[in-house]
């Protein structure tokens, strides 16, 4: 009877043995490498989402008023016994003429009736590492020729009687040029006559 019941009994133990559990499954080095791949690309995507992105501003249809400048004075003398303390970052300070590089002669023209405030100012430091301000007053239909250093000017004019103003902004590059630069000054209005 055992002989019976034993071929019974191995074949629930091989039917049992196959319905149990299974052992863990394995990937295939080509399965794991491209899983890897497929990581560091949803990474990189990740992170490419999460920069900020830039936001152009639309452009608008009205106008927008002209920035009015006010004139730094420039000190007429100085006491030498005493020290001013100047921020070497900003350019709101008198120009370091000798110190800014080779000068452009440029013509400053006035052509009110009247004698005009002028203001210069240099205001992004040059090649040179320098920027600051230079004043003049400019009497009526005078000509007078000048020295200025290349770099990004404003100029911003005043009359006291009748008030009235003006500014513009210009650029004199570092070129070897002896092309004949003017500023000249009208009623409410600078002109820049360069190259």
């Amino acid at each position: 009877m055992f002989k019976k019941i034993l071929p019974i009994f191995l074949s629930l133990a091989f039917l049992l043995g196959a319905c149990g559990s299974q052992g863990t499954p394995t990937l295939a080095a080509e399965d794991s490498k491209n899983t890897a791949v497929a990581e560091v690309w949803t990474l990189a995507a990740a992170t490419q989402l999460a920069k900020p992105t830039e936001t152009q501003i639309p452009p608008t249809s009205t106008e927008t008023p002209t920035p009015t400048f006010t004139p730094t004075p420039v000190p007429v003398t100085q006491p030498t016994d005493t020290a001013i303390a100047v921020d070497p970052n900003t350019c709101n300070k008198a120009l370091s003429m000798g110190e800014a590089g080779p000068m452009k002669n440029i013509r400053i023209e006035n052509e009110n009736k009247t004698d005009v405030n002028l203001s210069l100012s240099l205001y992004r430091p040059n090649e040179f590492g320098q920027c600051g301000y230079i004043s003049y007053v400019i009497k009526s239909g005078e000509k007078r020729k000048v020295g200025i250093p290349s770099g990004y000017w404003s100029a911003y004019s005043w009359v006291l009687n009748p008030p009235s103003q003006a500014s513009k902004s210009f650029f004199i590059g570092p070129s070897g040029s002896d092309d004949l630069l003017r500023i000249v000054l009208k009623k409410d209005v600078i002109a820049w006559v360069g190259p």
